[in-house]
């Protein structure tokens, strides 16, 4: 059966519903399922927890969806871009679960291996910390240092964004944009890809592929798309 679909709605029409866990790539405006995140909006699903090392900012990524209020929940390493996040968050209207940067790519690894959970130093004596297990293991150099569990994500769904698939769903993703796509892929029960340009199966090189097809249930051509950016600097010309 082939995996490509016409469009982001029609490939998440069946798979939608209130109160998901979603696992979506992307990092700052790079990589970002823009056509899978416009078709969550307009599907008007509510109740949304997503898992994204960011929320993107006013109005751009999660932004939309923060926008329209159909997120309950960010589970994040990085909110500092978007005024309404700031303000939902203020108000009490929307949860917020900070996690590590490295701890959220590795809760994603470890849901996409089948691991549920595993032990870091990462935010040992913070905030971090409270209310999960401590435990006391031998570092490298033999001494004994606390470590705390941390939960492996197994999501609901994951939406990632990839820059050449081919037929069978095997995917490359360019330079920095790979971020957090590819663990968030992994994560989810099922994955939709939107990519920029779909090949013939055979015509990538084995060796530059990053996620094999295997993670890939539907793919869309999300191309073309515009190049934005979150801050603009400029300067006098001299």
């Amino acid at each position: 059966m082939s995996k490509l679909y016409p469009d982001a709605a029609t490939a998440l029409a069946d798979l939608l519903r209130d109160d998901m866990l979603i696992a979506a790539g992307g990092f700052g405006l790079c990589g970002l399922p823009e056509r899978l995140l416009d078709a969550i909006r307009d599907s008007g699903v509510t109740g949304l927890t997503f898992v994204s090392n960011n929320a993107g900012i006013d109005n751009e990524g999660i932004g939309k969806l923060l926008r329209t209020r159909q997120v309950k929940k960010m589970i994040s390493s990085y909110v500092g871009e978007n005024k309404e996040f700031e303000r939902q968050y203020l108000a009490g209207e929307l949860e917020v679960e900070f996690c590590p940067q490295g701890t959220l790519a590795e809760r994603m690894r470890a849901g996409g291996a089948g691991i549920p959970g595993f032990y870091t130093r990462t935010g040992v004596g913070t905030l971090v910390a409270e209310g999960k297990e401590h435990k006391e293991f031998p570092d490298r150099d033999g001494v004994m240092q606390t470590y705390i569990l941390e939960r492996g994500i197994f999501a609901d769904l994951a939406i990632i964004k990839a820059w050449k698939a081919d037929e069978t769903g095997n995917l490359v993703f360019r330079k920095t944009a790979r971020n957090f796509n590819l663990p968030a892929a992994t994560c989810g029960k099922i994955c939709v890809a939107e990519v920029e340009e779909v090949v013939p199966a055979g015509a990538l090189d084995p060796d530059q592929i990053h996620l094999p097809g295997v993670y890939v249930k539907r793919m869309i051509v999300g191309a073309p798309y515009d190049k934005k950016i979150e801050f603009r600097t400029i300067r006098e010309r001299v």
